[in-house]
């Protein structure tokens, strides 16, 4: 059994030791920003006992949405009145730190934060802020971004669920896909492209709307069969004519690059997440290492096994340092989508590594849920796949570099 986290760490080098951080990238971490990776930390005791329960069931434990709103960890970055003013920095090590506990619970701050709230931060109006903003910042409500549709996942941008304009009131058709929050919620940010001949500049356009998941025609369907990410619930949704009235579309979001300011401003969490998973696996490897005895020795005094864990700290530091730099960029207000698509692609493939070898060090109690790293493990394949594959991060990277598209 892995060992929890010491939940009343204060300093960072209790929160990350410097086995963990060997070029000491974040010990000189304070202020707000080590305040915050302290209470990312401090959840640790909520979550751990009752995760594996959960992700072997495939349960949802939704009540760890409203603690993380109470805890004040949905900002992501966001200026909101009366709550936690995340920096890039402490946007990264709360996800990172809520990732190295689990999969699911970074995925929960992600969707219900990163993208819903940040959807209505960002493009909605003011009467939708004063409605929406506190119930979700707060996890009193839960809310889904709803862009992926069965038929277009990476080409996201030929969406075909649609809304027309209908006298007084929108409505909305299509499917949505790989939802989180999007069953069994409250509010969800439907992008449709819009049928709507009397305003030129938006007519074919691609729009969010504030649908609630109560309204007639909505319906959704929770996703089994998963063996990633079992600890939250994704959704198959049927929109089959849901009427909203006229102020239910996003006023900022007239056109498909607004949707992407969401989404650019995301891609750099899902590489901190993954560092989070690979400082769990590398961890979990190196307390067997130091534990496990076998032909009357521990593990760590083999050679081969300190030659692995050495490999597998390299490939960690190297993660950490695409991450603190990416903070640091973002910091300035420099950072370039192309640069955090590089970050992506380069940790989530990281944190893979990290994890095999992890799960081939501590041999057959590496397939155990109670030693972490199978979950992890089976967890960062979701990680590497979803705000965008592997290959269009890559491509993102290689027009940036070539001056030449390739994308299909």
């Amino acid at each position: 059994m892995i060992s929890l986290p010491d939940a009343e760490a204060s300093t960072a080098e209790a929160l990350l030791p410097r086995t963990a951080d060997h070029y000491a990238l974040f010990q000189d971490v304070d202020g707000e920003d080590l305040e915050a990776w302290r209470v990312a930390r401090s959840f640790a005791p909520e979550v751990l006992p009752r995760i594996d329960e959960c992700w072997d069931r495939g349960e949802y434990p939704t009540d760890l949405i409203a603690r993380l709103g109470e805890l004040d960890l949905f900002t992501d970055g966001m200026d909101i009145p009366g709550h936690r003013r995340l920096s890039p920095l402490a946007t990264g090590l709360v996800t990172m730190e809520l990732s190295r506990l689990d999969g699911s619970v970074g995925t929960m701050v992600g969707v219900q934060g990163g993208l819903a709230l940040r959807s209505i931060v960002l493009l909605g109006s003011e009467e939708q802020k004063q409605r929406w903003v506190e119930p979700v910042v707060t996890g009193q409500a839960f809310a889904a971004f709803a862009l992926t549709e069965p038929d277009h996942g990476s080409d996201s941008v030929s969406l075909e669920t649609t809304a027309r304009r209908d006298g007084e009131q929108w409505v909305i058709s299509g499917q949505k896909r790989w939802i989180g929050n999007g069953a069994d919620g409250h509010l969800t940010v439907v992008w449709a492209r819009v049928d709507d001949p009397s305003d030129d500049a938006l007519h074919g356009q691609v729009s969010g709307f504030l649908v609630e998941q109560s309204l007639p025609g909505y319906e959704a369907q929770v996703i089994r069969g998963k063996v990633s990410l079992r600890a939250i619930h994704q959704a198959h949704i049927h929109l089959a004519d849901v009427r909203v009235p006229l102020d239910a579309r996003l006023p900022g979001a007239r056109s498909f690059k607004d949707t992407s300011r969401v989404l650019f401003a995301t891609r750099a969490g899902v590489a901190w997440g993954a560092l989070g998973h690979a400082v769990a696996c590398y961890e979990a490897a190196l307390e067997h290492a130091r534990t496990r005895v076998q032909f009357g020795r521990p593990l760590a005094k083999a050679q081969h096994v300190q030659v692995r864990l050495t490999d597998m700290l390299a490939t960690l530091t190297s993660m950490q340092l695409h991450c603190r730099r990416l903070a640091d960029l973002e910091s300035a207000g420099c950072l370039r989508p192309e640069q955090a698509s590089l970050a992506k692609v380069f940790c989530t493939r990281s944190a893979r590594a990290i994890a095999a070898d992890a799960r081939d060090l501590l041999g057959g109690s590496g397939i155990l849920l109670e030693n972490q790293v199978i979950r992890h493990m089976a967890d960062i394949e979701a990680l590497h796949t979803y705000e965008g594959t592997d290959t269009m991060q890559s491509l993102i990277v290689g027009r940036s570099i070539t001056g030449t598209s390739a994308f299909a």
